[in-house]
């Protein structure tokens, strides 16, 4: 196995990665975000350039902290990417592209500077260092994978978490979520990956086992949809009452953007109208990170055990 250097009591740390991927931690730790946005600073050892991919928030000392990463050895920045364009992820962008004199691309057009974006199957190069594309979306709709070939791993964005299990986000969606997973337990097999970087939460060195859980966990959550739904449930509202009964009532309404998604899936355009109250990117993460099943296997365990 190549080198890994994990996180420290299960949770995210700076310097935590693999021998062409270091993670600087930003300084955004708060219940959504988990231990803070994992920045992850990509070079090969001795090369000349480096990648950034997902600055994080607009705070200058995490910023500069990264940039002197970047620039370690006298390397340059070639390029800032972002996996998904969330606050958390993709805010300090600009800023950095200022900094490193580099420009931001991003599947989303919207979240360019002065790159012409990639698409699935693009490689991303800096020196000998090369990152595959992988289009991951579900979580949202503009969300991509890393593939770092030679450390046998996959940068993940939002798309797997280093604890807990990702929320649907308004703009995405559990149809294009589940095939994803699908494709990335095969990539798991084909690319022989040994270990996941995520965007959030230490990183995660039992690929296999992590993406079978999470499918394992969203078929679980749908057959108890299904029955909630034979049981004469009829409104995401009914449905939350029913499948979070054992949950505090104060994150049903997280529950509920979990349970839309779930509806939508099953039953596509037959969901009445939009939460009374809209749920901000933090508050998705948090529906992530406290409306866990009941863990199966020894991954699951300890995927729900890191949670706070």
């Amino acid at each position: 196995m190549n080198e890994v250097r994990p996180g420290v009591d299960g949770q995210a740390v700076s310097g935590m990665g693999t021998s062409q991927a270091w993670c600087v931690l930003a300084p955004n730790a708060s219940p959504m975000t988990l231990d803070g946005t994992n920045t992850w600073v990509i070079a090969a050892p001795g090369a000349s350039s480096a990648l950034v991919v997902d600055p994080g928030p607009d705070d200058e000392e995490h910023l500069r902290r990264v940039l002197a990463t970047a620039t370690a050895g006298d390397r340059r920045v070639t390029q800032i990417v972002l996996t998904h364009g969330h606050r958390d992820h993709s805010a300090g962008a600009a800023r950095l592209a200022a900094l490193a004199g580099a420009p931001v691309a991003a599947l989303d057009p919207g979240q360019r500077l002065g790159s012409d974006g990639f698409s699935a199957g693009t490689v991303l190069t800096a020196g000998d260092c090369e990152l595959r594309v992988v289009a991951t979306p579900g979580h949202t709709g503009d969300s991509v994978s890393l593939l770092l070939t030679t450390d046998g791993a996959l940068l993940t964005g939002d798309t797997v978490l280093g604890r807990g299990t990702t929320v649907i986000a308004a703009d995405g969606s559990l149809g294009d979520y589940l095939r994803t997973l699908d494709e990335l337990r095969g990539l798991t097999d084909s690319a022989g990956l040994q270990v996941l970087l995520p965007g959030h939460g230490p990183l995660l060195r039992e690929p296999a086992a992590v993406l079978d859980y999470y499918i394992a966990h969203r078929r679980e959550r749908l057959d108890q949809v299904r029955a909630a739904l034979a049981a004469g449930a009829r409104t995401p509202a009914e449905v939350v009452a029913v499948v979070y009964a054992d949950v505090d009532k104060s994150l049903w309404r997280a529950a509920e953007l979990s349970v839309r998604a779930q509806l939508d899936y099953l039953r596509p355009g037959e969901l009445p109208g939009p939460l009374a109250q809209p749920l901000r990117v933090e508050d998705q993460h948090r529906a992530g990170r406290d409306l866990q099943p009941a863990a199966g296997g020894e991954v699951g365990q300890r995927l729900v055990n890191r949670l706070p």
